[in-house]
């Protein structure tokens, strides 16, 4: 992995002007990875919209961590069905004629 794919904690901190301890308990409740590298905590790049999310809920919606969890459990559980939605009318399309077929409005 590069070091341009990490972002360091101590910096993602300052930025959104957050205690490194909140970094912490997000990665207690398996929320975000925290890798450490000599001595230094990182964010993988690819968690950072994930963090920054958890931020503003936290602070700026005052949502405890149990509540961001159970909020990003439901989020998840939502994506799933909605692929399971369009793989269930993929495959409804196969069956049925041009002229039949329902606008899903794409």
């Amino acid at each position: 992995m590069e070091n341009n794919e990490l972002i360091p904690v101590y910096h993602f901190c300052v930025v959104h002007q957050v205690e490194i301890s909140f970094i912490d308990v997000l990665q207690q409740y398996g929320l975000v990875e925290v890798m450490k590298i000599d001595d230094n905590s990182y964010l993988k790049e690819s968690q950072l919209a994930d963090a920054e999310r958890y931020v503003r809920m936290h602070y700026d919606l005052d949502i405890n961590i149990e509540g961001i969890e159970a909020i990003r459990h439901l989020l998840e559980k939502l994506d799933q069905v909605q692929q399971q939605n369009r793989s269930l009318q993929n495959r409804l399309g196969r069956y049925e004629s041009p002229a039949e077929a329902p606008s899903y409005g794409a």
